[in-house]
């Protein structure tokens, strides 16, 4: 059994601001297409080995979160998987489950390829991969190696 704590982070960038100096006369119109740019990573921390697994995907819904178990499971093919993580919609939703259904098809609980554990609501305190996307996100370089490499090691 492979437990993980997992989590995403929503990167955004490309907004835009502009002014412009004029004649107070006068009205001056800028047009500004103001388009951000969005990425999303999911992140799952192994807690016995502390290596941390990341994968981009559009954005965070039922299909990416599906695509991310599946993911973990070509890491991780000979073992059962345990997800430790927030209750966000896509988590919970009916085509998640249906997900897990199918993949634990015939297999008594205790032979599950992937469980699903929630965190208590609301307490993001709980999830060290939050801390992770801080250290991550706060430093210029950090957002370089989330993006550059797939597995980063927590220290």
């Amino acid at each position: 059994m492979v437990v993980f704590f997992e989590d995403e982070c929503h990167l955004l960038w490309g907004d835009i601001c502009g002014y412009i100096w004029g004649n107070t006369q006068e009205r001056i119109e800028v047009p500004v297409l103001n388009e951000r740019q969005r990425q999303t990573y999911f992140g799952a921390l192994n807690y016995y080995t502390q290596e941390f697994l990341i994968k981009p995907l559009k954005k965070g819904d039922s299909k990416s979160a599906i695509a991310f178990v599946e993911y973990l499971l070509t890491q991780y093919p000979k073992s059962r998987i345990s997800l430790i993580w927030d209750g966000a919609s896509y988590h919970r939703s009916v085509e998640f489950q249906d997900y897990l259904k199918s993949v634990n098809q015939g297999l008594n609980e205790n032979e599950w390829k992937v469980t699903c554990i929630r965190f208590a609501p609301n307490d993001p305190t709980q999830n060290p991969v939050e801390d992770i996307w801080l250290s991550i996100t706060d430093a210029p370089l950090g957002v370089a190696k989330l993006i550059h490499n797939k597995a980063l090691t927590h220290q």
